[in-house]
């Protein structure tokens, strides 16, 4: 096997190959892409990783796919992260490289090779994403409006405000068109599973259904980890998954402990046996995760 790290930017593709110093440099470009492929296809039972690079990535990850080269994306604090354990507190685009090609290597049995998503969904993560972007605009918005005296900065603040406000309805509207066909009874099993959950989850989970409880939760980012050393038991809290939605999951979890039977019982229990709010709550959505995994698992299984 030949084991192959590339590090991403807008510009340039930095290739290295583990064992070998030479660090190989293609164009982020049709043409550049094309002849990292060539060059890819020449060797013998190629592997390669490259870190999320917020979207740079994709155009080389679907050539080597469509090329039927093993290809692999990670998140690049895992690559750091495995960069700094060997050594390589230095940081360019070459020593990355080199890193992800050590750690292709190292760790190629815990990998898992990078599978595009049904069209319907890159799409509708556009326009969830874009959806997560004005939500803040707007906050931000509200904040510097709610703090500015100047009579003459609020009214460009309220235009701005106003603009984005019917943005936001625009995509509403579009991200629950696009999302309703696609949309399962599982789904919509739980008060509080409305749209933007919906679509959110179709969208950038779509490992629902196809892991087992502990493996969604984690990745999620509402699983409970341990933090033990001899004989001190650390406290337990949830760290990393995807935020995006994990975010929309906390949303559907404040009116699921109001409206939806089984969720509000089990935090009226949680908190009748004293625990924290937060804690309660994320428990809930841990819950609230777990059980929809398992209905759209059930749901799979009858197709």
């Amino acid at each position: 096997m030949v084991d192959i790290g590339m590090d991403v930017s807008k510009a340039w593709l930095d290739v290295a190959v583990h064992g070998q110093v030479q660090v190989r440099r293609f164009a982020n470009t049709a043409n550049g892409i094309g002849k990292l492929v060539a060059w890819v296809s020449t060797l013998a039972q190629a592997r390669v990783v490259l870190e999320a690079t917020g979207g740079y990535e994709r155009a080389v990850l679907q050539a080597l796919f469509d090329a039927g080269v093993w290809v692999c994306r990670i998140n690049p604090r895992q690559a750091r992260d495995f960069a700094k354990a060997t050594g390589r507190l230095a940081k360019t685009d070459a020593i990355d490289a080199l890193a992800l090609a050590h750690m292709m290597a190292a760790l190629h049995e815990r990998m898992r090779p990078w599978v595009p998503l049904e069209p319907w969904r890159v799409e509708l993560a556009q326009w969830v994403q874009r959806r997560s972007q004005v939500v803040g605009l707007i906050q931000q918005q509200r904040q510097h409006l709610d703090t500015t005296g100047d009579k003459t900065l609020q009214r460009l603040m309220s235009k701005t405000l106003r603009a984005l406000l019917g943005e936001m309805k625009i995509l509403d509207q579009t991200i629950e068109r696009q999302s309703q066909p696609h949309v399962t009874p599982a789904l919509r099993s739980m008060k509080g599973t409305g749209p933007v959950f919906q679509a959110t989850t179709l969208a950038l989970l779509p490992e629902l259904g196809h892991l087992d409880r502990q493996q969604i939760a984690k990745l999620v980012g509402v699983a409970p980890l341990n933090c033990d050393s001899g004989k001190h038991q650390g406290r337990r809290r949830t760290w990393g998954g995807r935020a995006g939605v994990r975010r929309a999951l906390y949303m559907a979890a404040l009116s699921a402990i109001r409206w939806e039977p089984i969720i509000k019982s089990f935090f009226q229990r949680l908190r009748a046996q004293g625990k924290p709010g937060k804690l309660a709550l994320v428990a809930c959505m841990r819950k609230m995760l777990t059980i929809l995994n398992a209905r759209v698992r059930d749901e799979l299984a009858t197709i």
